[in-house]
């Protein structure tokens, strides 16, 4: 699991002479391992810190308190990987799961000092947890340098594997899920939370289990209605609503946008749909292997302005992954390149506060020939049956 990712950042440390490596930053802990935790009901609250990776130069450990380790358990069963728990909860010491973290990664990197001279130790310090901070100062690996590696592996992320390409074809497949349920509960009378939860309840079910989901649900009468979690604003007869929806499964993201309407549309959110429509499908006939993201950016907002819009004060288009919002960014003025592997959501809109906004948004794989569409969910205007 995941094998691919870690061969990729070994030849990665040590073309720039790192011996041995923590990693700390839970996109790099999933990306690495395969491994992620639940999500749902938030952090740990015996563990001292979230999940954690040690390279020594060779193998990779999964570092997880040990109510964690079952979960964990598929990685140890890797040739170049192992899982390692410490004490979280307990009856008959008081807690103190950050101390016995502490102890285990001391127990790590001394053995890591016994086996082999470390001249250059990697560390993720942004996402360090307070746990392991107070070693950096008396490290059992004394006498090399602490080279801070955060970020390292973000480029790498960029080109996903066979693998994470069928995680992200499963998410993609629940927010297709999603929509199709946010279109039906989108009537006159409901409010934006009771849609979210018609899609939220159509993706667990789907699913059979709990997941995580984002991102926006709002109403076009909203003074800020470009984004923003599902509140208890009622849906009039002809109103807006934008439903953007990512799930978190494998610890892997989608993304994707509709629009729809209660009731019929106005001509005028009709005139305003078929300009981002045509916005999209400009910005997808443009993604192929060699594309410049900042060119793509320009071509789609022209579509807008051209047609006498507002341009929308936010990105084009994004990649996900283990996190939301991954680069490639189709932004202005950015230089990155598409390759083949890479994954693309482009997502125009237009909006008017306190009155109506509309934004679509797909999801594309990056292939030698050009583009596939991952997400296939009804971006229609058509009013419910």
């Amino acid at each position: 699991m995941h094998e691919a990712q870690r061969q990729r950042t070994c030849a990665l440390l040590q073309a720039r002479q790192i011996g041995a490596a923590l990693f700390a930053s839970p996109a790099s802990i999933t990306w690495l391992t395969g491994f992620a935790p639940p999500v749902q009901t938030g952090a740990n609250p015996f563990a001292g810190a979230p999940p954690l990776v040690w390279w020594d130069g060779d193998r990779f450990t999964l570092i997880v308190v040990d109510g964690l380790a079952s979960l964990s358990a598929p990685f140890a069963d890797e040739a170049d990987g192992d899982v390692v728990s410490y004490l979280g909860y307990t009856l008959a010491t008081p807690l103190n799961g950050a101390q016995h973290l502490r102890t285990l990664l001391q127990s790590l990197w001394a053995d890591t000092a016994r086996a082999r001279r470390v001249k250059r130790l990697g560390v993720e310090s942004w996402a360090l947890p307070a746990a392991a901070s107070g070693i950096l100062a008396a490290s059992p690996l004394g006498g090399c340098t602490w080279v801070t590696i955060d970020g390292w592996l973000a480029p790498l992320r960029m080109v996903k594997t066979a693998e994470e390409i069928i995680k992200l074809r499963e998410n993609f497949r629940l927010t297709d899920i999603a929509h199709a349920a946010a279109r039906q509960a989108a009537r006159a009378g409901a409010r934006e939370i009771d849609v979210w939860l018609a899609a939220k309840a159509a993706v667990e079910t789907a699913a059979g289990s709990r997941v995580p989901m984002g991102n926006d649900c709002v109403v076009g009468y909203r003074t800020e209605n470009i984004g923003g979690w599902p509140l208890d604003h009622v849906l009039r007869p002809g109103d807006s609503l934008i439903v953007d929806l990512s799930t978190i499964q494998h610890g892997y993201w989608s993304d994707s946008c509709a629009t729809y309407v209660a009731g019929e549309a106005s001509p005028r959110q009709q005139a305003i749909h078929a300009v981002v429509s045509e916005a999209l499908a400009v910005g997808a006939g443009l993604l192929r292997p060699g594309a410049v993201a900042g060119e793509i950016d320009r071509r789609v907002r022209g579509i807008i302005t051209g047609a006498g819009y507002p341009v929308y004060p936010h990105h084009t288009g994004h990649s996900v992954g283990v996190t939301g919002h991954e680069a490639p960014r189709i932004v202005p003025d950015s230089q990155e390149i598409l390759t083949a592997g890479m994954v693309i959501l482009l997502e125009p809109g237009v909006y008017f506060a306190r009155e109506t906004g509309v934004r679509l948004e797909d999801a594309f794989l990056i292939t030698e020939e050009g583009a596939v569409q991952l997400t296939t969910h009804d971006k229609s205007l058509a009013p419910v049956a």
